[in-house]
């Protein structure tokens, strides 16, 4: 009968660590984020409730407007719901995400995680549902606020999915891109806000944009096609929007390329 001692146990366990499927290691990851996430009640309000108060500003300014040429055709309400649901992915996804990824490489946590057997992509698989998770609550929140102003539901729900899903990864994968080039947690706030601000108003997130010259440059970068994509199966009666869609993917491509040859797991030395 062999008998195990203290060291060949502990190897044993490193081994059956090791040997967890990968979609073990998936379900640990997504569980550790969404825990770290709703255990930190600061972040997890700040998430939800933003949304919730400027679609409720909206509400108030806008509630009983009837459709008016400036919002395209369609009510105030009716143009917001949407596009401040796509606000809402945007920070989650994106801006939240570099934050967060520049604070745990500061505080070294980004470095001890490097050096344990978990996979890179269940990593970051992991932090992408969890995103997803976090977006489909607020769109869910952002939709609930519209329907006490009485904004109907969205036609095509499968539009709207597939249209959360890529632009959660899209702007997770910029997101992680934007966290590989900030040097220190102190100035990651000020770096996302630097981009994301500019490219929320141009878009026409907070109010209708009607230069052409504008939307044709907005429309090529992410922000807007996500806004479009939202809006025609929120409230124009309109499925897929392959054209936004494909320029939504293609940023994500170059956040995921970004990613790949610029993420550091180490803080950079002062």
């Amino acid at each position: 009968m062999t008998t195990l001692t203290p060291t060949t146990a502990a190897g044993a366990g490193r081994t059956a660590r090791t040997e967890r499927s990968p979609l073990a290691l998936l379900g640990h990851q997504i569980r550790y984020e969404q825990l770290s996430f709703w255990r930190n009640p600061q972040s997890m309000v700040f998430t939800f409730v933003l949304p919730i108060v400027i679609i409720a500003i909206f509400g108030a300014v806008f509630s009983g407007s009837a459709d008016d040429k400036f919002f395209f055709g369609l009510s105030g309400m009716q143009y917001y719901t949407p596009t401040i649901a796509a606000v809402s992915v945007l920070g989650a996804c994106y801006g939240q995400l570099a934050i967060v990824l520049a604070m745990r490489r500061q505080t070294g946590v980004l470095k001890r995680l490097h050096a344990t057997p978990l996979p890179a992509w269940v990593y970051f698989t992991g932090l992408l549902v969890h995103c997803i998770v976090v977006s489909v609550v607020d769109v869910a929140l952002v939709i609930g606020i519209g329907l006490l102003y009485d904004v109907p539901l969205p036609t095509h729900w499968g539009a709207i999915m597939l249209t959360l899903v890529l632009g959660a990864a899209s702007f997770c994968a910029l997101g992680v891109g934007v966290a590989s080039l900030i040097k220190n947690s102190e100035a990651a706030p000020a770096v996302v806000q630097f981009i994301q601000f500019p490219l929320v108003f141009i878009s026409g997130s907070y109010f209708p944009i009607h230069s052409e010259v504008l939307n044709n440059i907005a429309g090529l970068l992410p922000v807007k096609p996500f806004n479009d994509a939202m809006l025609a199966p929120f409230a124009q009666n309109s499925g897929y929007q392959w054209r936004d869609l494909a320029v939504l993917a293609a940023w994500g491509v170059v956040g995921a390329l970004i990613s790949v040859r610029s993420f550091r797991w180490d803080p950079r030395p002062e």
